[in-house]
């Protein structure tokens, strides 16, 4: 028979996302490996959304999503970012911000290049192949992760299509400041390429930083595509309701790629995003200061067990080095780590394309306080060193 499979999906190995929460349940383990709150964000958002499921009406939504959610994310990107964004023909919403990655790929790069900054988020590149674009990468070097003009103009060539930017970026923690942001401007300028701009993290951004959206930058509003995410804003991961934003010419085909994808999102779900944007920003803006708490605790907790947490810049996750209590590879720390101290982790090198560094593991942060003291005493009382 022929082989009917897609070689880039048939030769994926299993995630270390699977992988590692698969070990957690096996051995009892507090997880902080997967990046999802343990509490529900707040009830009125989900009340809105069971009173529209019962009330319905519960048929296909238009394409492009609901004009109530439309309107209300135009007017959250005028509010914050002083972005104008038409709701009719400049946003669609989406299943979730994967979807949206994966229709901005499939509708602005297709067999073209695309640029990938690593550590990148590990459905990026398997998207971009299988729609058989070529993957260039831009990688980070810790531990300050900094983006150089010299590194992108290494990246790019005249057949760049686009470069996909996550900032705050999973798993670093890294806000790019405007000095970068600057750097990529004019990259993309130089080459006639776009940006497609993941920034699912943008409220999560601590000790005074602010997240500047590349679509500020002068000549970058018909450059750029924005994805956002209401399960990382209102701490409902699980509702899937993402969106992206942009120049109408760039989402007229980001949407035509997301109708025979998805289609549409769900109506309830959509009601209920729409409520959250107009009444509940102030938990938004809460959560991202018992989130900065959370970091700090765990930062200091770590420290004082030998770890060496790495700058934290915005997101939900702390990177630490290993290197001063093992000699281990991070991927086979973390699975030891688990199944000895109860706690489990994400290796960092599986965000890179040659599995280097891999000293650096990641901490979510995401959790009850009591979890983080709960998970920082495990690996207190546990042997989980291993001397050099």
């Amino acid at each position: 028979m022929h082989d009917h499979a897609n070689p880039v999906f048939d030769a994926l190995p299993e995630t270390i996302f699977t992988t590692m929460s698969a070990l957690a349940t096996e051995h009892q383990a507090i997880n902080l490996g997967q990046g999802f709150p343990d509490q529900d964000g707040p009830l009125s958002i989900r009340e809105r959304a069971a009173r529209a499921l019962t009330e319905g009406p519960n048929q296909y939504p238009p394409m492009r999503g609901l004009p109530t959610l439309r309107n209300a994310l135009a007017a959250h990107a005028r509010k914050f970012y002083r972005l104008d964004f038409d709701p009719g023909t400049e946003i669609v919403i989406t299943s979730g911000a994967t979807e949206a990655i994966a229709v901005s790929i499939m509708g602005l790069v297709g067999e073209g290049e695309v640029v990938l900054i690593e550590p990148a988020y590990d459905s990026y590149r398997p998207i971009a192949e299988a729609v058989g674009a070529k993957v260039k990468t831009v990688r980070l070097a810790p531990p300050d992760f900094r983006l150089s003009e010299a590194a992108l103009e290494g990246a790019f060539s005249d057949k760049t299509r686009a470069i996909l930017i996550n900032s705050p970026l999973n798993p670093i923690g890294r806000v790019f400041d405007r000095a970068e942001l600057d750097a990529l401007a004019r990259t993309l300028a130089k080459h006639d390429a776009v940006a497609i701009c993941d920034e699912v993290y943008e409220h999560l951004v601590f000790d005074a930083r602010a997240h500047i959206p590349l679509a500020c930058l002068p000549g970058m509003r018909e450059r750029v595509v924005r994805i956002g995410s209401a399960g990382k804003m209102f701490s409902l991961t699980g509702w899937k309701v993402g969106w992206v934003m942009g120049d109408a010419r760039l989402l007229r085909a980001v949407a035509n790629a997301h109708q025979f994808v998805t289609f549409t999102t769900a109506p309830s779900l959509q009601l209920g995003v729409a409520y959250a944007l107009e009444h509940e920003m102030d938990f938004t803006l809460a959560l991202t200061s018992t989130l900065a708490e959370n970091r700090d605790l765990l930062s200091k907790g770590l420290s004082a067990l030998g770890f060496k947490p790495l700058a934290c810049e915005g997101t939900y996750f702390l990177t630490a080095d290993i290197s001063g209590v093992t000699n281990e590879r991070d991927v086979d720390f973390c699975k030891r780590l688990v199944r000895e101290a109860g706690v489990a982790l994400i290796p960092l090198s599986v965000f890179f394309t040659d599995g280097k560094p891999d000293n650096l593991v990641r901490f979510a942060f995401c959790k009850q306080r009591a979890v983080i003291e709960a998970a920082l005493a495990r690996l207190e009382n546990s042997h989980f060193r291993r001397a050099r």
